[in-house]
Parts: structure tokens; sequence; C-alpha cells
């Protein structure tokens, strides 16, 4: 008996997503539809204002839509509450965003070991080590977020998404804080590291360029995805 194919890691069916505002209630999301293969890599562009991270964010529970439904890693999230939805990523799915979203009080080995911690590896402090190095910064292992550069705060938050070798990378304009040469040499790391881990991206970005890189381009406008 073979087992059972893998679920596709993200699967959003007519996903609606509805704020309100002072001005009433705003359509973000209007019947999204997306599917992200296992070991794809899905460039999300579009204006400001398209939905493009909302969509990130329903994907990865971290918002609940207003309609439709999302399934992660085959799981309906509707079914499960935010500690579940935590539960359900934890080690599976990863973000980074344009905000390095570091632990201003936490070195860099810290800012990835305690995810590892949390997540019960028993070498997180050796791993986190690794990991910092795949990325280019033994020599950084103790400096604080305030003590590091853009680009390096960029690559301890990829090292700290991918150390545990996740199924699923969220990124939100990972390089829309960096310089042209800053931004393509983080760029090249998270694809190559994406690649090594073989997780599926799904990735919003500004630049042409880099979405080019990805399997497939999704255009959104509106809280669409454009045909």
């Amino acid at each position: 008996m073979t087992d059972a194919t893998p679920a596709a890691p993200l699967v959003l069916d007519a996903v609606a997503l509805t704020l309100p505002s002072t001005a009433g209630p705003v359509d973000i999301l209007r019947g999204v539809s997306l599917t992200v293969g296992l070991g794809e890599r899905v460039a999300i562009v579009g204006p400001s204002g398209s939905g493009k991270s909302s969509l990130i964010a329903v994907g990865a529970g971290l918002e609940e839509p207003t309609g439709g439904a999302v399934r992660l890693f085959g799981e309906d999230l509707a079914r499960l509450d935010e500690d579940g939805r935590a539960r359900l990523r934890r080690g599976r799915a990863a973000l980074v965003f344009q905000a390095f979203h570091l632990l201003p009080n936490m070195t860099a080995e810290e800012n990835v070991a305690t995810p590892l911690e949390i997540a019960g590896a028993r070498d997180a402090i050796a791993t986190a080590r690794d990991w910092l190095g795949r990325v280019g910064l033994t020599g950084r292992l103790t400096h604080y977020p305030h003590q590091l550069s853009g680009g390096e705060q960029q690559r301890v938050a990829l090292a700290r998404a991918l150390a545990a070798r996740p199924a699923l990378l969220f990124a939100d304009e990972p390089t829309g804080n960096l310089d042209g040469a800053t931004a393509a040499s983080v760029a090249d790391l998270m694809f190559n590291l994406v690649a090594e881990v073989g997780a599926a991206l799904v990735m919003v970005t500004h630049d042409p360029g880099l979405a080019t890189r990805a399997d497939r381009i999704v255009r959104m406008a509106d809280g669409k995805i454009q045909a």
C-alpha cells in the first residue's frame, strides 16, 4: 500500500476579506483562489493596496477571512483557533517580512535558537550557529540587532525562518528595506536556501527582477487575482 500524496502546502478557495473602516466596510480580498504546490515558488505582484500582503496574512492564518476557505497543509484553518493555527505553523510554515522583526534584547544566535527551543529542538544552539554560518554571519553570533546592518538583520531573519526546515516560507517584501546590492545578495541567499530545504515559497514583491526568479508569477489588482 502506498502513502497518500501529501497535501498542497497552501490552498485558498474563493477567499474574501472585508475589514471595517470609518468610511464603511472595505473589501480587501474578493474571491481569491490560489493553490501552491509542494516546493513551488510563487511571486505575488501588483500595485500597493491590491491585497498582496493580506493574501499572505490570510494564507498563514494570521488573519481570518470573512469568506471562502484556507487550507494550510491540508488543514481547514476555519476549524482551528489561534493556538491551533500557531501549532500547525510551528516547524512547518515560516515567515519573513520587510521589517526584520528580530527581538532587540536577543543576540543573533538567540533570535534563531529561541523558536527552535520553543519547538522542542534539543540542539537549538548548534543549529542556530550552523544556519547563521550558512548566511555568512559566523562572526556576528553575539551581536544584537542594533549592532547589525539591515542586510545582516534580514540574513538573521532568513536563518531563523529556515532553521526548522519548513515546508512553506511566506516572504512579504523580503528585500524591500535593502539597497540594491544587498537586496540582490539576500535574494540569492533566500532562493538557494529555500531550494536546499525543499520549501515552497509564497513571496510578495515589487521587484520585477526578483519576481521572475519564481516558478510562477501571480498578479493582483483590486483584491483579485488577474487572469
